[in-house]
């Protein structure tokens, strides 16, 4: 599974087309799933541009992407930099009215196992974002079920991500849920070739590079899936796109 990730935190300044609206959400992922994505990881902004929780905001996003994207699985952060109190991002949770397909939970952050609770009790798929060992120690101890594990590596440089990734990996439980497997800044395109390697799940976009693996300038997320589509064919031989499956 290749998921792309359209905008994270990125600022316009950062990029011309991230995409902020949910309107531009949407566009972008139609277009990345013609490219070759079996889903989005959308950050949606309120009015002001700002990462928001709040049900209206959700759906707004979910609801645009979902319209231009029927069947096309979309999830969402709680990162805790979004709504910083956990009791908050409880209630946020608990409060939306159209529930995306999954979202993700950063497992080292204050709160996580209630957030994750609150996911589960709503019916989204809860992906465990394991950026440390600590993580993964705190991961183990939710009572709650994890429909994916989220292996993420930002370290610099990216020998450094590429250890994080062999030291995490290698400190999951047998029996673990499917991991998805990514890096991000200068890690982004060594990690993705690890993750293709291994024939785990995997991710693209704007949130985690601006950069094709060549080191230029990437135009749009677009550009991104295609140059990863291309590296997932090239490491796994003839199959077609449509038909490659990872994981």
């Amino acid at each position: 599974m290749l998921k792309a990730c359209l905008n994270g935190g990125r600022r316009r300044d950062e990029h011309p087309a991230v995409p902020l609206t949910p309107a531009e959400l949407a566009a972008d992922a139609a277009r990345c799933a013609a490219a070759g994505v079996a889903a989005v990881h959308v950050h949606p902004r309120d009015d002001s541009g700002v990462e928001s929780l709040d049900p209206a905001v959700i759906a707004a996003a979910v609801d645009a992407v979902r319209a231009a994207c029927p069947g096309l699985p979309v999830g969402v952060s709680t990162g805790a930099w979004i709504v910083p109190d956990p009791a908050e991002r409880v209630a946020a949770v608990r409060a939306w009215s159209v529930r995306p397909d999954f979202a993700s939970v950063n497992a080292h952050e204050p709160g996580a196992a209630a957030v994750a609770a609150a996911l589960h009790e709503r019916g989204v798929m809860v992906e465990a974002g394991l950026w440390t060992m600590a993580a993964v120690d705190a991961w183990r101890r939710w009572p709650t079920p994890t429909g994916r594990v989220l292996v993420e590596c930002m370290a610099e440089p990216e020998e450094a991500a590429l250890a994080d990734a062999v030291a995490i990996l290698a400190a999951l439980p047998s029996g673990c849920p499917p991991v998805l497997l990514h890096g991000e800044g200068p890690a982004t395109w060594p990690v993705f070739a690890e993750a293709v390697r291994r024939g785990l799940h995997t991710r693209i976009g704007l949130e985690d590079t601006l950069l094709l693996p060549d080191g230029s300038r990437a135009p749009d997320n677009t550009a991104l899936v295609s140059a990863a589509r291309a590296i997932m064919l090239r490491g796994m031989g003839s199959e077609q796109p449509g038909n490659v499956t990872l994981g």
